[in-house]
């Protein structure tokens, strides 16, 4: 196959494309993800997380989605790489004065280290969470109490912490981006998706933060 095949998807416009893709059907993961957690805050021993825990785990559509899950993440990560390299080659010469914020706010012009950050993170969430129950073959007697002992490490509670910040920044971008990237733009919704997005940057990753926040202080039982 030549490699001029698909010269859209490998323009920048292509590739801003898949990031808009890939990034609202990550937004749409991070909704699920947040619903099923937050089980913890019933209070009530890990009931009703083990339980939706269990529906996520034994699902065979949803186990199926976590291969689009992952291979979705690792599009999102790729394009964004090269987005980043190509830009940075199209400017070799740095700006001896910039103007700051007056063109663009800090974090969207820091989306690749914010990106980076929340890498890592998943990186170590993953190993805490996904590896084990996956690839060791050991069997957790419940995820609930796995939760507590890992969110026992203060260490973890920062990581984690750490993380939240850079998603809720990198979410503030991203979110209203992800629309006008696909050319969902209008007059009248616009502003409705940028008031949803600044929302939604400042929830959820304060509700993910709230939770090994809360089993560290021992609020969660």
């Amino acid at each position: 196959m030549s490699n001029n095949s698909h010269p859209f998807l490998k323009s920048s416009l292509g590739r801003k494309l898949l990031m808009g893709i890939t990034g609202l059907f990550l937004i749409t993961f991070l909704i699920v993800h947040c619903g099923v957690n937050a089980c913890i805050f019933f209070n009530d021993g890990g009931v009703k997380f083990n339980a939706a825990a269990e529906f996520m785990g034994t699902n065979i559509f949803i186990r199926a989605m976590e291969f689009v899950l992952f291979g979705g993440i690792i599009l999102h990560i790729f394009q964004a790489l090269l987005l980043t390299l190509k830009n940075n080659k199209s400017r070799p010469v740095k700006y001896t004065m910039t103007s700051g914020n007056s063109n663009s706010k800090w974090y969207s012009r820091w989306m690749g280290l914010l990106g980076t950050l929340i890498l890592m993170f998943l990186i170590i969430h993953l190993r805490h969470f996904w590896v084990e129950t996956r690839f060791t073959g050991l069997e957790q007697p419940s995820l609930f109490l796995e939760m507590k002992a890992t969110f026992s490490q203060l260490w973890v509670v920062l990581v984690y912490c750490a993380g939240m910040f850079s998603l809720s920044y990198h979410l503030l971008h991203g979110f209203a981006s992800s629309f006008q990237t696909l050319g969902w733009n209008h007059p009248k919704y616009t502003p409705i998706v940028k008031m949803t997005g600044f929302v939604f940057s400042i929830v959820v990753p304060l509700i993910f933060a709230l939770m090994p926040i809360s089993m560290y202080a021992g609020w969660i039982k």
